[in-house]
């Protein structure tokens, strides 16, 4: 039986995340932000969320999500692809009372450890997504 301790958190000082609206759910069609070749990109699967019965789960800047090619290079088309949310139109409310929002919803492929597919990153990424991913700091030619 368990004896009431939570597993999975680590001891000391937690870091604070702000509450991120996920505006993106399973099923959204988003552009991809990076030059692999793909276009649009089909949401199937938001990792590491926990949602209520029958809610559809969505995702927002900075999650993993599994994705579909809809549109692109037939080698990258009905295969399932990791990716990184870097833009959402829907606002992205800061500490500081200033509210973020883009033109579209877009991602980056990536792997599950951070690696970004390709080689550069088109268009303005949200700061949330690149203090998240490190590695999609590096590439990103605009951090707002």
């Amino acid at each position: 039986m368990s004896q009431g301790r939570s597993r999975g958190k680590a001891k000391g000082v937690e870091e604070f995340r702000p509450y991120i609206t996920r505006a993106l759910p399973v099923g959204a069609q988003i552009n991809c932000a990076d030059n692999t070749g793909a276009k649009i990109l089909e949401i199937i699967m938001v990792q590491k969320i926990k949602t209520r019965v029958s809610r559809l789960p969505a995702a927002a800047v900075g999650d993993y999500v599994n994705v579909v090619v809809k549109k692109g290079p037939a080698e990258l088309r009905k295969q399932i692809h990791g990716a990184v949310i870097v833009r959402q139109k829907y606002p992205i409310r800061r500490l500081n009372g200033v509210r973020v929002a883009f033109e579209d919803n877009a991602a980056v492929l990536a792997t599950p450890e951070g690696e970004i597919k390709g080689t550069d990153i088109k268009g303005p990424v949200a700061a949330e997504a690149s203090e998240k991913w490190p590695r999609l700091a590096n590439l990103a030619s605009m951090v707002v």
